[in-house]
């Protein structure tokens, strides 16, 4: 029996060091079960994407072998955004794809996204792929191989179906991520002028970290705003998949706020739809929804899991604290950072000025993501014990759909083990800083007193 890394096997995707844990010779293997997987579930192609990552026109040609080597056959797409590898399953008609990207990653990662028969692999799902190549349970033939370009679909089909009310001038931040590949022409087509910052694709990312999460990697837009006159600022994170949006005075919208704006947008269109956020958002996101007619539905954080409940229950639109946003309205329902830009535009160029709209957005004191780094599987036991053991002082509600989140009259409190990496990820939320405080001394005290010697990072 062969023996694969553990480690490289995420809940939502596959993800190593190239070189170290993730090697040719295991995404061969991978590609090989992924073909078998496809062919047992009727599917007779995967589209193959990748991003713009040194490492990754070796890793495609690796999957691509595996793949064919299941006899299954493979369309190569090229170096492309995640979500493009996304829509080209649709635009092929072949319903299965992988992206080879590192997402967020630092440069010496990479990994694979994975969709079969229009269901993306995650949590037992993808353990099943390590365990089916484990035991050997893998196809053999002899897949054909072709190439395919669907940027230009990609393209024309947003520009088909968005439709901006006046030209813009905008910030675009690629970070030398792989959406600098389609973004500039798609936003040109849309009506937009654009000051670029590192558009170019480079997989070392000599600029700064490809993440619009983390505002230290925004500073770049926050100075291109002040210098000229664009009227908003966007960024993307490696892959395209995930949006950050920064006003013309340099405050970031979170994408729990930008949440809100297509939320009350699509709820015009369809009212009473379910509208599903993760457990790091906004509690301020639930009254919106139901103010503009819609219901609002808390769900589990990772992007393959909204996706599967957005598939369940037909809701039309999703978010991520993240990041990640799912248009199920008017698109596919699979997360992408450039259709979400171009929805957000379409709605602020409504408006004579883009800022005001987004500022007028309700707004808590949060904190940013915290992470106390543990040991591998500890996040996991120190969370169980909050559920179980825990008391917090005027607690109103607790919420156990992923981790422990404590509503407050004023606020929320929550720990959960990420999924990804060891740590437990907390944030913070109140009606002023005062009430923020006391959350934390509060969390503070329900932590050390389930894990004595824990390390609070507030």
């Amino acid at each position: 029996m062969k023996q694969l890394p553990a480690a490289i096997f995420k809940a939502y995707d596959i993800r190593g060091i190239v070189g170290q844990t993730l090697t040719p010779d295991v995404v061969r293997d991978v590609g090989q079960a992924l073909g078998s997987l496809a062919l047992e579930r009727g599917q007779a192609a995967i589209a193959v994407g990748r991003d713009g990552r040194l490492s990754g026109p070796e890793l495609a040609g690796a999957l691509i072998d595996g793949i064919c080597a299941a006899g299954c056959d493979a369309i190569d797409i090229g170096c492309v955004p995640t979500p493009v590898t996304y829509f080209a399953a649709y635009e092929l008609g072949c319903h299965s794809c992988v992206s080879v990207t590192g997402s967020h990653n630092p440069p010496d990662y990479n990994g694979l996204k994975m969709v079969i028969g229009g269901t993306t692999l995650a949590l037992d799902a993808i353990q099943d792929l390590k365990q089916r190549i484990e035991a050997g349970n893998l196809k053999h033939g002899q897949g054909s191989r072709r190439s395919a370009d669907v940027k230009a679909a990609y393209v024309a089909r947003i520009v088909s179906d968005v439709k901006l009310a006046r030209p813009m001038k905008i910030v675009m931040d690629c970070g030398n991520g792989v959406a600098g590949a389609v973004a500039p022409e798609l936003f040109k087509r849309l009506g937009c002028e654009i000051v670029p910052l590192y558009c170019d694709v480079d997989g070392r990312f000599p600029n700064h970290h490809p993440d619009p999460s983390k505002p230290e990697n925004l500073a770049d837009v926050i100075r291109a705003l002040t210098e000229t006159d664009a009227e908003i600022g966007i960024a993307f994170d490696g892959d395209g998949d995930r949006l950050g949006v920064v006003t013309k005075d340099g405050e970031i919208i979170f994408p729990d706020r930008q949440l809100m704006l297509f939320a009350a947008d699509v709820l015009s269109r369809v009212p009473g739809g379910q509208i599903i956020y993760d457990v790091k958002c906004t509690r301020l996101l639930a009254g919106w929804i139901r103010q503009h007619g819609g219901e609002p539905l808390m769900w589990n954080t990772g992007h393959a899991l909204v996706k599967a409940k957005l598939k369940e229950t037909g809701a039309p639109l999703a978010g991520e604290m993240s990041g990640h946003t799912f248009f199920k309205e008017r698109w596919y329902g699979f997360d992408d950072g450039l259709y979400t830009g171009a929805r957000l535009l379409e709605i602020l160029s409504r408006s004579a000025d883009a800022n005001p709209v987004l500022k007028a957005l309700p707004k808590a004191v949060s904190t940013p993501e915290l992470n106390i780094k543990m040991a591998e599987g500890e996040p996991f036991a120190l969370v169980d014990k909050l559920k179980a053991e825990a008391r917090f002082t005027g607690e109103l509600e607790r919420i156990t759909l992923d981790g422990v989140r404590v509503e407050y009259a004023d606020g929320f409190g929550l720990a959960r083990p990420s999924n990804t990496t060891p740590v437990v990820v907390l944030r913070f939320e109140a009606d002023d800083a005062a009430a923020l405080k006391r959350i934390q001394a509060d969390f503070r005290q329900a932590l050390t007193a389930v894990w004595p010697g824990i390390q609070v990072p507030f």
